[in-house]
């Protein structure tokens, strides 16, 4: 059976909707009204192997703030409604992914526990992006996934490159942590519960 969920948001700033099947094999529809944050969405979700989409409406007239933090916040509630018991999962990811001249490691422990760390820069814009916005998806998805996550944003030049680092390596470990081993039996913790 495959583990999947639905999840909504609505406030005055932002209406958002995330289908999420983490035993996917990266189907995406994303719709943020951002594209490049469809763009990094979409990376994610292909390199992942996730099935997701997403419909997103905000406030973008007044900056990308709200739709790109509202967006990681709905999609931390869908991983975590997906994950249901947590049993049999691999519980810990990582990946170092290079984009070009640019690489990153990110890390991750599905604990039960939000944990946020970033290291290395990822300031200005690309394009219309304002890239210091994706410290707010990541803050705001760890935060609902109840999860820790690293990521070191080790060099590169160019800030797309840099972001889309981020975004691939966010998805490969993603997807390593919530992968299932047949040798895991209940819950991966000697304390029997997450």
């Amino acid at each position: 059976m495959k583990r999947e969920a639905k999840a909504e948001r609505k406030t005055k700033e932002t209406t958002i909707s995330v289908q999420w099947c983490i035993d996917g094999s990266g189907d995406h529809s994303i719709s943020t009204g951002i594209p490049f944050f469809d763009h990094m969405l979409s990376l994610f979700a292909k390199h992942g192997l996730f099935d997701l989409t997403i419909k997103a409406k905000g406030d973008i007239n007044v900056d990308h703030h709200h739709t790109v933090e509202d967006v990681g916040i709905v999609m931390g509630k869908a991983l975590n409604k997906a994950l249901a018991s947590y049993e049999g999962i691999r519980r810990y990811g990582y990946a170092i992914i290079p984009m070009d001249e640019s690489l990153c490691m990110c890390a991750i422990d599905l604990s039960g526990r939000p944990a946020f760390v970033w290291k290395g820069k990822a300031h200005g814009k690309t394009g219309e992006f304002d890239a210091d916005v994706v410290r707010e998806f990541f803050q705001g998805f760890v935060n609902e996934a109840k999860m820790s996550l690293h990521i070191n944003l080790l060099y590169g030049g160019n800030l797309h490159h840099r972001v889309e680092a981020v975004f691939k390596s966010f998805g490969k470990a993603l997807q390593e942590a919530v992968s299932k081993d047949k040798r895991i039996r209940g819950v991966p913790s000697t304390k029997g519960v997450l």
